[in-house]
């Protein structure tokens, strides 16, 4: 009869070679996430989230920090969303106090894909103010208002939307086109919110704010047209004030 004791020592050896040769797949992948070429990182980044296990967060969390291309920031955040949301939503709201934007950034975004609630507090404007939805940086802020928008309770829309419109007026088109989404994916019963803007004394807020009211009433129109649009409007109305001013009209 076969020694059980045998058979356990026989095993051993082999159950050690697997280990290591996990472990040198590990070490792999993980170079390859700081590999020159940005082909090695997006497939190493896959290869961690095919295989999806929670030992790979920290690496993960690192890369995103820095990571320069586009593509393998979001196979990134593709692995982090096939881990369990209670393994990653604590260390990337973590992430959220950073003084690195991008990393400020790369975790609004993986938060909102992953669509955790618990997220929500660490970036309502109740809470922290307009910290992250007015940060100095531009992509740090429109990663803000998506992520608020995606994780935003019933209860804070309007809330929300009263602090989105704080930054109507902010950027180039493409920046304000992504906040005028952000304003009108809330809800349409929060239309009023923009219409406070109508009037204000910055004619840029003016037209981004009427711009983002047609997009309301038409949310397929083309938000560079509607801009445009607006801007002439606020221009003759400028117009017409100075000249009522100076008596020529």
């Amino acid at each position: 009869m076969t020694n059980p004791l045998n058979s356990h020592q026989a095993r051993e050896p082999e159950l050690l070679r697997e280990t290591d040769s996990r472990s040198d797949t590990s070490d792999r992948m993980r170079d390859a996430l700081r590999a020159s070429n940005p082909q090695r990182r997006l497939q190493a980044a896959m290869a961690i989230g095919t295989r999806a296990e929670p030992r790979d967060l920290d690496v993960l969390i690192a890369r995103c920090r820095v990571e320069p291309d586009f593509f393998v920031r979001d196979m990134l955040t593709w692995a982090l969303t096939r881990l369990p949301a209670d393994v990653t939503v604590e260390p990337l709201i973590a992430e959220l106090d950073s003084t690195l934007p991008q990393a400020i950034s790369q975790s609004l975004h993986t938060l909102s894909k992953i669509g955790d609630i618990r997220a929500w507090p660490p970036m309502d404007p109740a809470r922290i103010g307009t910290a992250l939805i007015a940060h100095s940086d531009a992509e740090a802020a429109r990663s803000a208002w998506r992520a608020a928008v995606a994780l935003v309770p019933g209860e804070s829309r309007e809330e929300l939307a009263s602090a989105l419109v704080t930054q109507l007026g902010r950027g180039g088109v493409e920046m304000q086109k992504s906040l005028s989404r952000a304003i009108v994916a809330l809800g349409d019963d929060l239309v009023s919110v923009v219409d406070e803007r109508l009037h204000a004394e910055d004619d840029t807020v003016r037209a981004h704010a009427m711009a983002t009211r047609d997009m309301f009433d038409d949310p397929d129109a083309g938000f560079a047209h509607a801009l445009d649009a607006a801007k002439r409007v606020v221009a003759l109305g400028s117009e017409a004030t100075v000249q009522i001013g100076t008596g020529k009209v």
